[in-house]
């Protein structure tokens, strides 16, 4: 067992630091929200798909919709169409949240700017477990910024032009977007663009988890971060 430690302090659990990237274990995932103010706003849906290396786990998916504990905006709505009849008789988060709990298992967490998922997703573990989720995480956006920035990297396009979105990136990466905002779409869009990076990262020399942990930390703030570069995208 090794003593690093993960986001926010919380200690890593489960991960041998020299297993290679291509072997581990990741849950990829993501929120969609009644808006991006931590305080006031909450989850609406829960997306999630697992991955070992590269193979993704297609008919392994998780996907919930709960009841959010604020109410739904018409923002919110236009980005995610989840409306207020879709959530009325879904149970709250807490209920389910043992269920997102087990099935992301010791696995890696990973999302595209996963700090505000993170935000969201501590809240609800603080208030059902009374700690911080102990699995460590990795962002895919500071991921492609360490690659981007990798002179002898080859195959990473430039930066795209309208944004570090999640949709905006993989069109670099001729990764097929369908369809409006769904948790557990955005999730499996995010794995494939993992899938992606972790070849690349191999090449330019990320080995085990010990060094993707390194490149991929979240972006501090991640939420600011978010908001000025997804432009509401809840």
């Amino acid at each position: 067992m090794f003593s690093l430690f993960g986001w926010k302090g919380t200690k890593y659990r489960g991960i041998n630091m020299k297993t290679p990237i291509l072997e581990a274990s990741y849950v990829v995932l993501d929120t969609e929200l009644t808006g991006l103010d931590e305080k006031k706003d909450s989850i609406v849906s829960i997306g999630a798909v697992r991955m070992t290396g590269t193979s993704i786990g297609l008919g392994d998916t998780f996907y919930r919709v709960v009841s959010p504990r604020t109410e739904l905006s018409a923002a919110s709505v236009m980005i995610h169409e989840i409306t207020p009849s879709d959530v009325e008789s879904k149970p709250c988060i807490d209920s389910c949240f043992d269920e997102f709990l087990e099935y992301c298992g010791e696995a890696v967490l990973v999302g595209h700017f996963i700090a505000i998922d993170l935000n969201f997703l501590n809240r609800v573990m603080k208030r059902v477990r009374g700690t911080e989720i102990p699995n460590p995480a990795l962002d895919t956006c500071s991921i492609y910024e360490w690659l981007r920035k990798r002179n002898k990297t080859h195959g990473c396009p430039a930066t795209p032009l309208t944004g570090y979105r999640l949709h905006d990136i993989v069109k670099c990466f001729d990764i097929a977007v369908n369809g409006a905002h769904n948790a557990v779409m955005d999730a499996f869009t995010t794995a494939q663009l993992l899938q992606r990076f972790l070849p690349l990262l191999a090449e330019a020399g990320v080995h085990d988890m010990g060094d993707l942990l390194r490149v991929g930390k979240p972006f501090k703030g991640g939420d600011n971060f978010r908001l000025t570069n997804e432009f509401g995208n809840f």
